[in-house]
């Protein structure tokens, strides 16, 4: 007969306590508390928001939701956002493909410097560079123009994207390259029929990182933008504020439909960010 022995299970360290998780959940109710508050405050009237601004909507409001989402100036401005968004995020992960592809897989006199110029941009945030690069901008002739949004966020975004593209890019074994180049395959095919699939998993964490990143910049849209056609919708929400400033309950239900596509984008895909950006640090 085969005797049964019972192992126990010894703690490993890795389990967090009590006191760990009520710190998460501290932490995270510090985080969606706000965005909770602006949502449920737009189904509540400004009456119930003066008696307790604390409460739940009693009874439930619409109004406030209908009346931004029949507003042709939101979706103008939705619509400027999109533009803005989607167009930083072609640039940002097509330059930055590209960029990553050249220094990862190729020697080259000053690659070290070329990388350490890049990786030195993340030290370099937007609003130290306001004033020049609105000079900049305003000489090119793109001020009150959505291409002098697009320019600039796709140059800041390249810093971001190339750290966390090159690593996957020197992970790619160089016997698949040297296969594709005995069968006859260019390089430039080599790039798109082998480079772009296996790296598909930083392609897409730094791309939703540029779209949520572009959707929420307000700095440089307040720069360069000044008619209200064409603002997006962090300056829109501004000038919702100003105008409607009595009106509590509408103007939070407008900032949480402006917030609400980065925020629904970002959920769908937290859990490809967090491989991704896996994958760049093994890499």
């Amino acid at each position: 007969m085969s005797a049964m022995t019972t192992v126990s299970r010894k703690p490993t360290g890795r389990d967090g306590g009590p006191v760990t998780y009520f710190v998460a959940l501290l932490l995270v109710g510090v985080c969606v508390a706000p965005v909770l508050y602006i949502v449920l405050g737009g189904f509540r009237t400004n009456a119930q928001i003066t008696t307790d601004p604390a409460a739940l909507p009693d009874p439930w409001v619409g109004a406030n939701y209908a009346g931004v989402l029949t507003s042709s100036v939101f979706w103008g401005e939705f619509a400027n956002s999109l533009i803005v968004a989607l167009a930083s995020t072609a640039g940002i992960v097509t330059l930055g493909l590209m960029a990553s592809f050249v220094i990862a897989r190729y020697d080259f006199r000053f690659k070290g410097a070329m990388y350490s110029l890049f990786a030195a941009g993340l030290m370099f945030p937007m609003v130290i560079a306001i004033t020049p690069l609105y000079l900049v901008i305003k000489d090119l002739g793109l001020v009150d123009n959505l291409l002098g949004v697009i320019v600039p966020q796709i140059a800041f975004g390249l810093p971001t994207t190339v750290i966390i593209l090159v690593p996957f890019l020197r992970a790619i074994p160089n016997e698949i390259e040297e296969a594709a180049a005995l069968d006859g395959m260019s390089r430039l095919g080599f790039f798109f029929r082998m480079v772009v699939p296996l790296s598909l998993p930083g392609v897409v964490t730094v791309g939703i990182l540029a779209f949520v990143g572009s959707w929420n910049n307000y700095l440089l849209p307040l720069y360069v933008l000044n008619s209200q056609a064409n603002f997006t919708l962090p300056l829109g929400v501004q000038v919702f504020s100003s105008q409607y400033s009595t009106d509590t309950a509408k103007v939070l239900a407008f900032t949480s439909l402006a917030m609400l596509p980065a925020l629904v984008f970002f959920s769908v895909f937290e859990k490809r960010i967090v491989g991704g950006l896996t994958g760049a640090v093994k890499g």
